[in-house]
């Protein structure tokens, strides 16, 4: 598919630098026209349907206002308790034994996502529903998953300023982009966050920082493409080169960095924190149960426990 030079990054200050430079543009419609943008992983351009992952520089920014609200530092700061009482509720209701990967590490999030986008609990399930879509037999169920969203985000009473000329499926776009990409992070680092918290003593800001290190959610950051010639390190890239940064061997900037920092890290963050303590504070002696194995299936999605068998008490 890639018949076209790449370019991958794999230090990390040249990253920071690669994170923070206009040059390298997100916008999918920079990509090279023959690629194909299902088997690429690029999602539609930045004129075809606003996102914070598509759009760069002032149109980015304006869009980014819509939700500092929604994930201020003082908000997230007020909304510690209310997750950690989402964490414990769940985990309360789970049964003696149970495989944690089979629906808790999927549902955990999106609980906490619904609640602070104020869509209604019951739909927690078609939420998981939703996300689950996404990765049978893609592209397939796509539009199937887009329908659920759609229902989601039209239940949402969470205030967004969305941008002057904003239609509402772009505000249903960005609900979608907040519970798809917020699920997804939390999810795969869950499970291993609570294996590897299970007989440690690690405090929980610990067990966050070196699971997310050792465990990106994703390989790779998403796309970006120079808009013209660009010497970076000693190298020539001619305009309209595709870059990644490799995550495996940057893992300091899995939330990204620049203007593109992910909006939702202090969540992803908090919720991680949140379910260590939880965890701890109800099954102090807990155990694994089984061997580990983990399976990455490529594309935008880093590696994840098959399954994660724990003997709770």
């Amino acid at each position: 598919m890639y018949d076209h030079p790449v370019w991958i990054v794999t230090d990390t200050d040249l990253a920071r630098t690669v994170l923070a430079d206009s040059r390298f543009a997100k916008d999918p419609a920079l990509a090279p026209g023959h690629w194909n943008a299902r088997t690429a992983g690029l999602e539609p351009t930045a004129a075809e349907q606003m996102s914070l992952t598509t759009l760069d520089g002032e149109p980015h920014a304006r869009l980014r206002k819509a939700f500092a609200p929604l994930f201020s530092a003082a908000k997230m700061r007020a909304y510690h308790p209310r997750v950690r009482a989402i964490a414990e509720n769940l985990l309360s209701a789970l049964p003696a034994e149970v495989d944690l990967i089979d629906d808790f590490t999927t549902r955990y999030p999106l609980a906490v996502l619904c609640e602070l986008l104020g869509i209604p609990e019951r739909e927690v399930d078609l939420a998981i529903e939703a996300c689950r879509l996404m990765h049978v037999d893609y592209p397939a169920n796509v539009p199937a998953a887009m329908g659920s969203f759609a229902r989601l985000a039209s239940q949402a009473t969470a205030e967004l300023r969305m941008p002057e000329g904003s239609t509402e499926q772009d505000l249903h776009y960005q609900i979608f982009t907040i519970l798809f990409a917020g699920q997804l992070t939390t999810d795969l680092a869950a499970g291993f966050l609570v294996a590897r918290l299970i007989g440690s003593d690690e405090t929980a800001d610990e067990l966050v920082r070196e699971t997310l290190r050792a465990h990106p959610p994703a390989p790779f950051t998403l796309w970006r493409f120079t808009t013209t010639e660009v010497e970076i390190a000693g190298t020539e890239l001619p305009g309209g080169s595709p870059v990644l940064v490799d995550l495996t061997r940057v893992p300091d900037l899995v939330f990204g960095f620049g203007p593109h920092f992910c909006i939702g890290a202090q969540l992803a963050q908090l919720e991680l924190e949140a379910l260590a303590e939880a965890f701890r504070a109800l099954y102090p002696d807990a155990r694994v149960t089984a061997p580990l194995s983990q399976s990455s299936p490529g594309g935008i999605m880093g590696s994840r426990l098959d399954a994660l068998p724990v003997k709770l008490a």
